[in-house]
């Protein structure tokens, strides 16, 4: 097994959340795509401003590896039509991937036909353009029965509304790695909410994100049945080193 072909290698911190310039920050996101190509991972994960850029890096290089980007990131609570604007720009700068955080707090609030609709919309706009779909539902902000119940939502969506040949190019994704939790509580993925998760999917997969610090980590969450893994410590992980950050 080729652990590299599991990795999201992931970057998404603006200038001010790294503390950097912003030509400082697009240097820091040139290096992970530059280290993407290198190590032959599977997907660069990016912020949609970013795109062109990796495209264009990317297809220099003559590599095979898929560019990501975050739509709606981190809260989820951008309106639909935002989102697919959002979307819309990145498949055009040619993004491969579109991981979409869903509006959990509509979810929460009771909103769920809205909720539908978002799934509905954003997953349509992906697929028309050949595009993998991942939904994005923030663990740490949902209680392990929301976690299902969304879980669930989003898979009856799918399979109501599209051929089961799409079914493995749209995900249910753990985490953005960004939600802040009370008393440094995991803000990522567990093993508990992935089971949960992938209990719940199927037949769509799921990817995990935020928390996979070590190799093992990742082969467990691979033997789990985890399809993707995001982290911003590829390399790290790959060589068997124990990553520096929790994401």
């Amino acid at each position: 097994m080729d652990i590299k072909q599991f990795l999201d290698s992931t970057y998404l911190k603006t200038p001010e959340q790294a503390g950097l310039s912003v030509e400082e920050n697009k240097k820091v996101v040139q290096g992970f795509i530059s280290e993407a190509i290198e190590e032959h991972f599977k997907l660069i994960m990016i912020r949609p401003d970013m795109v062109a850029m990796a495209k264009k890096m990317i297809s220099e290089a003559k590599s095979k590896v898929l560019i990501g980007t975050v739509i709606g990131f981190h809260e989820g609570t951008n309106t639909l039509e935002e989102k697919l604007t959002e979307a819309s720009k990145a498949i055009e700068d040619g993004a491969d991937d579109l991981d979409f955080v869903i509006n959990y707090e509509l979810f929460k609030a009771g909103q769920i036909n809205k909720v539908k609709d978002e799934v509905l919309k954003g997953t349509q706009l992906g697929l028309s353009h050949n595009k993998t779909v991942k939904w994005i539902i923030e663990v740490a902000a949902l209680t392990d029965q929301q976690i299902v119940q969304l879980t669930v939502l989003i898979k009856n969506v799918i399979i109501a509304n599209f051929k089961e040949d799409f079914y493995s190019s749209v995900f249910v994704k753990s985490s953005t790695g960004f939600y802040k939790t009370q008393d440094n509580k995991p803000n990522g993925a567990t093993i508990p909410t992935i089971i949960m998760m992938l209990e719940n999917s199927s037949p769509l997969p799921v990817k995990a994100a935020g928390g996979v610090r070590t190799y093992q980590e990742a082969i467990d969450m691979i033997n789990l049945g985890v399809k993707r893994i995001g982290t911003s410590s590829a390399k790290a992980i790959s060589a068997g080193l124990i990553a520096d950050n929790n994401y």
